[in-house]
């Protein structure tokens, strides 16, 4: 926590930047002002629009070029390194939001579209950059930790960015307020163009250091080469192939919850309020998980299986609860009273809770992703490449999910392939995690052997 220290003004805090806490908070901060702003965005349902239909297939697009970069992110960034992969991939965040400003006058989808596909790229790189950082710069006996303030930075976003359309369209007519107005989509953007801003600051990793001393490990050299033939070997790794379901199903509930629940069951001003609940609940989730796998128990292992049974747990829970819900309406046939408004009493208080346990229960898996991943190697390009791989089929399931939405898919199908995905997800992660307790040892021996050999390369330069 020294980056918070005073004692020299604001030249003393820029030394701070670089220390694994700094670069982190940095990261969430890049995270809140452009993903935590589109989250907040698609969280509305349709990307604020009456009718989804635009965003569905932008959304399609955007999680179908993310799949194929996302995949190949870790290899950029183990090239370019966090600072420009992050930037890079920071600015089509604000083109994304400016296509829908535009959409509000011209119901023209194509740029729309094109839009989500070159975010796609973007967004690719950006969270290979982010997840590089969030796994290697953090002390081994805090990742939870880092991983849960992380979490928590980057969910503001969605708080911040869902008062933005509650407030800017709070006295709007009930029935009119469906699409939002273009002063939400133009703070959007103000606050995306600021992401890109900050992310100017971010560092190699040889510039990080830990408080304790030690250095960020990062390999001495790679190419373009190396790394497509690194990421292929990711699909012949026995834990990796376990790893598919979770990673699959971390991002496909969103289209259920988002454009089926919250964009179904309640108004635009709503919307916006549930989406403050939802990412806080997020918030709280990321502390919860972190908590319990930095804390719980001196095995790692151990750690892993307690974390796994309070997330299927908090799983089996709230995708039950949400079943009973969907059997109250379908795309179709909508209950009296919806749109639903904050006003409406116990009518509003259901659908809206369970949305917020939604969020609770996105972010203690996620955590748990994380947290595994980064138990499993302390280097950082091959955290690079396992980041990439996760948000790879992550996006790839996503593209799906929101596809089958725009075909129009029934919802309680949708609701249990969203179920069945994160179940399937728990008992491969049980397996994925059983060799932890040597893992450990060997990152360490694999630690030492790279700072020898970077040690090597350095006195042989002199």
């Amino acid at each position: 926590m020294a980056l918070w220290r005073t004692g020299g003004g604001a030249m003393a805090l820029l030394p701070r930047l670089r220390t694994p806490m700094g670069q982190v908070i940095l990261v969430g901060a890049v995270c809140f002002c452009c993903p935590g702003m589109f989250s907040a965005l698609t969280g509305m349902g349709g990307g604020g629009q009456v009718d989804p239909h635009a965003a569905n297939r932008a959304l399609t697009a955007l999680y179908a070029a993310f799949a194929i970069f996302g995949l190949l992110g870790g290899g950029f960034n183990n090239i370019l390194g966090p600072r420009i992969t992050v930037l890079v991939g920071s600015v089509f965040y604000a083109l994304y939001v400016a296509s829908f400003l535009r959409y509000n006058h011209s119901h023209d989808e194509r740029l729309v579209v094109l839009a989500g596909g070159l975010l796609g790229f973007g967004a690719g790189l950006l969270w290979a950059g982010q997840g590089s950082i969030l796994m290697s710069y953090p002390p081994e006996r805090d990742k939870g930790l880092y991983i849960s303030i992380f979490w928590s930075v980057f969910n503001m976003g969605g708080v911040v960015g869902g008062l933005i359309p509650f407030f800017l369209n709070f006295s709007r007519d009930r029935s009119s307020s469906h699409s939002v107005n273009d002063t939400t989509y133009i703070a959007f953007i103000v606050v995306m163009l600021c992401g890109s801003i900050l992310s100017l600051k971010l560092v190699q990793p040889d510039q990080v250091a830990r408080e304790d001393g030690t250095q960020v490990i990062s390999a001495l050299h790679t190419d373009v080469a190396t790394e497509c033939w690194e990421i292929l070997k990711l699909f012949r790794d026995p834990r990796m192939l376990a790893f598919v379901p979770a990673c699959i199903a971390s991002n496909f509930f969103y289209t259920y919850q988002f454009n089926n629940v919250n964009g179904l069951l309640f108004d635009v001003r709503t919307r916006g309020l549930n989406n403050v609940v939802y990412w806080s609940a997020q918030m709280l989730g990321s502390v919860l998980a972190g908590r319990l796998l930095d804390k719980s128990s001196p095995s790692s292992r151990s750690r892993a299986h307690l974390g796994i049974l309070l997330v299927a747990a908090a799983s089996t829970l709230i995708w039950a609860a949400a079943f009973v819900n969907q059997t109250n309406y379908s795309r179709h046939r909508l209950p009296h009273g919806v749109p639903l408004d904050f006003t409406d009493g116990f009518q509003f208080l259901g659908p809206f809770v369970l949305y917020s346990c939604f969020g609770l229960l996105d972010a203690m898996f996620q955590t748990l992703c994380y947290w595994v991943m980064g138990e499993m190697s302390g280097e950082v390009q091959t955290l690079s490449r396992y980041g990439g791989f996760y948000k790879g089929l992550q996006s790839a399931g996503a593209a799906v999910a929101w596809q089958l939405d725009a075909s129009e898919m029934a919802l309680m199908p949708q609701l249990c392939l969203n179920w069945i995905l994160m179940s399937l997800s728990f008992p491969l992660l049980w397996i994925m995690v059983r060799d932890f307790k040597d893992e450990r040892h060997h990152r360490k021996e694999d630690e030492e052997h790279l700072f020898l050999l970077d040690s090597s390369s350095t006195n042989s330069e002199d």
